[in-house]
Formats: structure tokens, C-alpha cells, sequence
């Protein structure tokens, strides 16, 4: 199977318009993709042909939209080789990962300890310094090395008989580093340890097994895989799902509720209160569908190609610091311009029509450890393409002679 970016491209509505009078650049993918005309045309035929809530309706709309739902559950589970009661939405996956450390935390005490890394997303951190703060767990931090990779012997040394949770990107939102996740779950195992992968990134740029890698639990977003915002997954192991409590609670999640007592349905409705965000669902399932009709292993190729090609064009700028360059990486370019602070690069470069992201990403334990108070970054998505990344380039040079 051959990738065609300019097929590709046709199915996203948003690159046909302009931004300053240029074409619009999109190089912001790693905060938020585009999304194809199958995503737009799902969410717009579910509203207008067969809308209704799910469950416990008995007439026919509500059992058409009952049947997308759990298909679309179906098909999450199958790409992300899962079993269906192991994946639960959410509303994004920072919801996800404060869905497990709270019911985590029901069973840690003062002294137990977290493993995290430099390189993770607040989503991935402020949940769990709600543990420390509240019940005095202990928080241990991985290293990165200058490269941006993970310093896996520094990370090998924190596990002990302490550990009960690992939590860690498996790809890096700012570095593009992608961490051997598999690896990682082994050790954190071998600790004794339960293993959580932030999957945001990793998802959308590489075909994830999450049985082969062994997670605990997966976490990812629809919106960065080119379906709607406000949609998220969570995957737990059967009986890790079966051991959290209620996140929380209202209709659906309950198995029966009396004055006296409640009992709780099994996963995965148990962490699904409420009227779900069932559009949404139903617009990621037609998200994945769209990603699996296409090469992932050719999109990949022709991402890393982008990367590569900005990276050489770039080459002799020396007023240019990138920040992580691991083998293997993804590809996300982070970036500072001498003498000149991200948000005012961005700002240039959006007058050319590029769109890029500007700040901490955050991530702030990580600019930290790179010596920076914030960053611009480049993040390219299966739909950009050559010419998109030469303008980058020409756009960037020009930007920089703004600061010199």
C-alpha cells in the first residue's frame, strides 16, 4: 500500500484556506490535527439522521446511536489490540490518566512511590503530585539525557520495593523522543510496579500493541489522531480495571442504587457517568477507520522524511538550538531562535502562514532541565509536505533575521 500525500490532502477541508494571505502551513499537529472529511461527515450524519442517548432507549434512534457507540468501541479495541471491556472513554486523555490515579490512590499510602520521567506532560504529572500532596506519596524523576533520550540506566536505579506505580510517555510531546515502552513495562514490572503509558503522541505516528508493549494502562486522545476534541481512551488490563473504584458517578456506571446501597456496574461502564460524549466517539471511530485505510509504517517513512529534510535545511543555521535529537525519534522539532523569545518567532512565522506552537508545551520540568524558559515547535503530521517543509525553512530564516 503506497501513501499519496496530495490524496491525503484532499480529505482535510482546513488546508484548502489561506492565513495572512499565504497558504496555511500547519505545523501543529503534536497539540492538535486536522481532521478529514470522514470525521466532519460522520459527526454531521449521526446529528442529522439518528441521534439520540445511548442505552436504555428502546426506540429506534436510540438504538442506532447505542450500535455506533459500541461499534466504535469495537474498533478502538481491535486497533489498539485490546479486548472491548478493556477500553473505556473519557472525555481526553488527561482525563484518563486522573481516572487512574485517583483509583490508584484509594490504595496508596504515605512513602509508597511514583516513578515519572523529565520528559512528560503535565497531564502526566499534576495527577499524580495530587497523591503526594494529599496522601505523601513520594514522586521520583527519571532523567533525560542531553539528547533527550532516557536515561535508562538512571531510571532502572528508582525502581525498588517502594514503587508501586510507573507513569511515562511513550512518546515525548516536545523531544519526539519515543521511549522502548515494552522495555520499560518489563522493568517496572520486575519491580513489583503497575505501568501506565501516556500513548497521546506514540499513537499517532506508530501502530501500537498494547498487549505486545504490556501496559497496565494506555492512555490517548482522539483530537491528536485526527478525530474531535473532548474524546479520550483509556486501556487497563481486565482485572486492573476490575480492582479501580468508580471515578465517578451518576447514571449508567451503577448496577443498583436503593436509599441503603449502591452497587456498581463492571468496566468498562463503571467509569462512563453520565451521557457520554457520544458524537465524539462517534467521530474517532470514523477517525479510525480513515488511519487504518492508509500505510502507517509509509506515513511514518514520510513524516521522519519531512524531519529529516528540515533538519538539513537548517543545518548551518548556528542561531538555531534544537531541543532533542534521540535515534529514532518522532517527528517534532523543538526549537529556540537567538535573541529571540518562542512566542515572537510564532508569531512571525504565522504572518508567513506557518503555524507553529509556542511556550513551555507543558512540560515545564523539561525546560527546565534544558536550561530554557520556553520553546517554539514544528510537529509534522502525515499531511504535510516537502514544499511545506522548504517554506518552514525559508520562513524560519527570514523570522530569524527579524533578532539578528
Amino acid at each position: 500500500m503506497s501513501f499519496d500525500v496530495a490524496a491525503v490532502r484532499h480529505d482535510f477541508p482546513i488546508l484548502q484556506r489561506q492565513v495572512h494571505g499565504k497558504p496555511l502551513v500547519y505545523l501543529d499537529s503534536a497539540a492538535s490535527a486536522q481532521k478529514p472529511r470522514a470525521v466532519i461527515e460522520a459527526m454531521t450524519r449521526a446529528m442529522e439522521h439518528s441521534y439520540a442517548n445511548v442505552h436504555r432507549g428502546l426506540h429506534t434512534l436510540a438504538n442506532e446511536t447505542t450500535d455506533a457507540y459500541e461499534a466504535a468501541r469495537r474498533k478502538v479495541a481491535a486497533f489498539i489490540g485490546a479486548e472491548v471491556g478493556e477500553v473505556v472513554f473519557t472525555k481526553g486523555g488527561t482525563e484518563a490518566i486522573n481516572l487512574v490515579a485517583a483509583g490508584l490512590g484509594a490504595t496508596l499510602q504515605a512513602g509508597d512511590e511514583i516513578v515519572l520521567s523529565e520528559m512528560e506532560h503535565h497531564a502526566n504529572i499534576v495527577p499524580w503530585h495530587f497523591l503526594r500532596e494529599r496522601q505523601g506519596v513520594v514522586l521520583k524523576w527519571a532523567r533525560v539525557t542531553d539528547d533527550g533520550a532516557l536515561d535508562l540506566e538512571h531510571f532502572q536505579s528508582l525502581l525498588g520495593p517502594k514503587t508501586k506505580v510507573v507513569a511515562l510517555s511513550h512518546m515525548s510531546n516536545v523531544l519526539g523522543t519515543i521511549n522502548p515502552a515494552k522495555a520499560l513495562a518489563r522493568m517496572a514490572h520486575e519491580a513489583g510496579a503497575l505501568v501506565l503509558f501516556d500513548g497521546c503522541q506514540a499513537i499517532v505516528h506508530q501502530a501500537v500493541d498494547v498487549k505486545d508493549i504490556d501496559a497496565d494502562f494506555y492512555v490517548f486522545s482522539g483530537h491528536k489522531l485526527y478525530g474531535p476534541t473532548g474524546i479520550g481512551i483509556l486501556y487497563g488490563k481486565a482485572d486492573r480495571l476490575a480492582a479501580l473504584p468508580p471515578y465517578q458517578g451518576g447514571g449508567e456506571m451503577i448496577g443498583q442504587v436503593t436509599q441503603d446501597l449502591i452497587t456498581y456496574a463492571d468496566p468498562p461502564h463503571r467509569f462512563e457517568a453520565g451521557t457520554p460524549p457520544i458524537l465524539e466517539v462517534i467521530g474517532l471511530s470514523a477517525a479510525v477507520d480513515w488511519l487504518s485505510g492508509l500505510d502507517r509504517i509509509a506515513i511514518a517513512e514520510h513524516e521522519h522524511r519531512l524531519y529529516a529534510r528540515v533538519r538539513e535545511g537548517l543545518s548551518g543555521a548556528n542561531w538555531l538550538k534544537v531541543i532533542g535529537d534521540a535515534d529514532g525519534k518522532g517527528a517534532i522539532l523543538s526549537f529556540t531562535v537567538e535573541g529571540a523569545h518562542a512566542h515572537d518567532v510564532a508569531q512571525i512565522l504565522d504572518r508567513y502562514g506557518v503555524a507553529v506552537r509556542a511556550g513551555t508545551h507543558c512540560a515545564e520540568p523539561l525546560m527546565k532541565r534544558f536550561g530554557v524558559t520556553s520553546s517554539a515547535r514544528a510537529s509534522f503530521a502525515l499531511y504535510n509536505t516537502e514544499e511545506e517543509a522548504d517554506f518552514f525553512v525559508e520562513a524560519l530564516t527570514k523570522t530569524q533575521a527579524f533578532f539578528a
